[in-house]
């Protein structure tokens, strides 16, 4: 049936005789003529060698299996006659599938185990048991119809197929599940005008295990195993929208940038598959991959079953989705939010935009010192998006302008920097605060009846820093001063006394606090040398921490810039007109951003459920007119006064609360959640 040789066809046909026949005469007699004819001189000039020929007959040809309709592929792979690794390129604009056949006793359990991580594992097809055929694809079989099998006792790999034909009898109380492939965006990815640098390579593409660990479902769990293709970093973003709506072959990427963060330590050593190399200016991009049900399979330690072998996937009828995205919410956009170690996020443009509306609302200049000239476009969106990465947050606050007082701090910075606490608490994020060791117990009671306000769930650690040695802020920010193991990925500094050039602290008139201030700068210095932890700075005059990224502007603009102006920057700068408008702004970005539905599935790496079934424990945690009007009749019973004026009204910088901050933080409240 399928051409003479001394060995047995897969297809079952006894070969009898010696003489070798033409590179496509195996395939010719398994498929009608005309079918033959089609694939014949598609597969001309293909980069493919095929078996069972003659030294002068042998042919590398290029460029036509992608042309090659479906159900003409799988004859020719059924007749075993296709020396390739992948099936990476082939069938273009049709759906390839991952395959994981299991006993039926473990079907709904895996099933359940996909629907819990749908982005390595959407579902395509789950079939009854011993059904060989697929309703995906016209005349298939599935016991051959892959390039190659892989099989599985006990979870031990002990050895590839070509075909599972001797294994029907167990296969007769088998399952199988066709599961979404990456292979089925490629078409789209290259009509975006991104190369496909595997194709172009001629090898599979890699695939890596990660550190992230999927939803369990018992007996299943593993980690999540992604696909890496390299994408030129000023094409980021139309690969995210090319894949973004084939939610069948894994959607969007789930990471963008350095290795490490997944866990992966090497680029060069895939676990499967084969390495890819990256271009100039190529940036690894990592999407879920099918893979996974691979790592589920082996950990399940099922008595037996099989898969496919990885980048040799089940070729389908189906044409690839056609995606056409309807809103701005569906839009992903791309953003830088890391160097060291590279890393970017994806949020829709609906929630960018909102957060840009946040930007522009505490942006204005109520005091007109100038603080236009500060502004930087994004910085809020994009420490944000840090911030959202972030494991564990540590904040600082307090401005002691009022030497003559006791206290001395006012009362911007405490509500701005508790608002931000809130919303990470919510979130479920590690939070503290660092403050001067003068400050503790006055911070420690405010924090305590924030408590008792509702503005917190629970009080916040509160912590002092010293410099007792040159390492003292390395040793504060990482565990054992190991700069791999940072026990904060985000410092925020929130109105809180910066140091100028000079090594001294000022307050806007130009009087020296330094008296009062402890070197907690130091910790934001330590920072810019620990890789993966990042800083955002929020002040409104310029004399803040983190304000030193735009010093220049200050020196310039500002009244008293050239002495009072911060000298330390922080990787992001927020402006506001007051700065507690700074830290509310925050908390309503970070809220958007947990309820942007593509934001969310990047977070959580496209494994586990959509954390929106929280959304509403987010907004009770959100600054509101009444719960800042509380707490700035606390601070003023604790004596904290205005900054500009000193007065213990209901002020801050010199501005009525009602009618001035109680109107911000209303229009803040109300763009967060439209």
């Amino acid at each position: 049936m399928c051409g003479p040789t001394a060995a047995a066809c897969p297809c079952g046909a006894a070969r009898p005789g010696p003489a070798l026949p033409p590179p496509w005469a195996g395939a010719a007699r398994e498929l009608p003529p005309s079918v033959w004819h089609v694939a014949k001189t598609a597969l001309k000039n293909e980069a493919i060698t095929l078996k069972h020929q003659t030294k002068a007959e042998e042919m590398i040809l290029t460029g036509g299996l992608k042309s090659v309709l479906p159900h003409v592929l799988r004859r020719i792979i059924r007749c075993n006659k296709l020396s390739i690794s992948s099936t990476s390129g082939m069938a273009e604009g049709y759906k390839q599938a991952n395959v994981v056949i299991l006993h039926k006793s473990l079907a709904d359990d895996f099933e359940k185990f996909c629907h819990a991580n749908d982005g390595p594992l959407p579902l395509l097809y789950r079939s009854k048991p011993g059904e060989w055929a697929c309703p995906l694809s016209s005349d298939s079989d599935i016991r051959t119809d892959c390039l190659q099998y892989r099989i599985y006792e006990h979870g031990a790999y002990t050895g590839s197929l070509k075909s599972l034909k001797d294994y029907s009898e167990q296969l007769k109380d088998m399952v199988t599940f066709y599961l979404g492939c990456s292979f089925s965006f490629e078409k789209a990815v290259q009509n975006a005008g991104i190369p496909i640098r595997n194709v172009e390579q001629k090898c599979n593409v890699s695939m890596y295990k990660t550190a992230v660990p999927c939803y369990s479902v018992s007996p299943f769990r593993c980690n999540l195993v992604v696909t890496m293709r390299p994408v030129p970093a000023s094409r980021l973003e139309a690969a995210v929208l090319a894949t973004s709506g084939l939610k069948a072959a894994h959607g969007a990427p789930i990471h963008m940038g350095d290795p490490g963060l997944l866990g992966i330590q090497d680029l060069s050593k895939p676990d499967y598959g084969d390495p890819v190399h990256l271009h100039a200016g190529d940036i690894p991009v990592y999407w879920a991959c099918g893979v996974t049900g691979v790592e589920a399979v082996i950990n399940c330690r099922a008595p037996l079953a099989f898969t496919h072998s990885p980048g040799c996937m089940f070729i389908t009828d189906l044409k690839n989705d056609s995606v056409t995205v309807r809103s701005s919410r569906e839009v992903p956009q791309v953003h830088c939010i890391s160097q060291d170690p590279l890393r970017y996020s994806i949020v829709s443009a609906e929630a960018a935009q909102k957060i840009r509306t946040l930007e522009a609302l505490i942006g204005i200049d109520p005091g007109d010192r100038g603080i236009i000239h500060l502004h930087r476009q994004d910085e809020l969106l994009k420490a944000c998006l840090s911030i959202s990465h972030a494991r564990s947050v540590l904040i600082t606050t307090g401005f002691p302008t009022h030497f003559a007082y006791e206290p001395p701090e006012e009362n911007d910075g405490p509500p701005g920097a508790l608002a931000i606490a809130a919303i990470l608490q919510a979130l479920e994020k590690e939070v503290a605060i660092v403050t001067d060791q003068r400050a503790m117990n006055l911070n420690k009671k405010i924090i305590e009846e924030a408590v008792q306000l509702g503005i917190l769930k629970r009080p916040v650690p509160l912590l002092s820093y010293q410099r007792e040695s040159a390492d003292s802020a390395l040793m504060f920010l990482c565990e054992n001063r190991n700069p791999g193991r940072p026990r904060f990925d985000h410092l925020i500094a929130i109105e809180r006394a910066g140091m100028a050039a000079d090594g001294n602290y000022y307050n806007a008139r130009k009087v020296n606090i330094k008296h009062l201030i402890d070197p907690i700068d130091e910790l934001f210095l330590a920072a810019q040398t620990i890789p993966g932890v990042t800083t955002t700075g929020v002040g409104d005059g310029g004399n803040e921490l983190g304000m030193g990224k735009v010093k220049d502007a200050v020196k310039k603009h500002i009244k008293n810039g050239d002495v009072i102006a911060c000298d330390i920057e922080a990787d992001f700068t927020i402006v506001a007109g007051v700065s507690n408008w700074g830290g509310y702004a925050i908390a309503c970005a970070l809220y958007i951003l947990s309820t942007c539905e593509i934001h969310d599935r990047y977070l959580r790496k496209a494994v586990g459920f959509p954390q929106l079934s929280k959304k509403m424990v987010w907004l009770s945690a959100l600054p509101s007119v009444t719960k800042e009007e509380k707490l700035l009749k606390t601070l003023l019973r604790h004596g904290v006064r205005s900054g500009k004026t000193a007065s213990l009204e209901m002020e801050v910088d010199g501005l009525p609360f009602y009618n001035t901050h109680s109107l911000m933080i209303e229009k803040l409240l109300q763009e967060a959640q439209q």
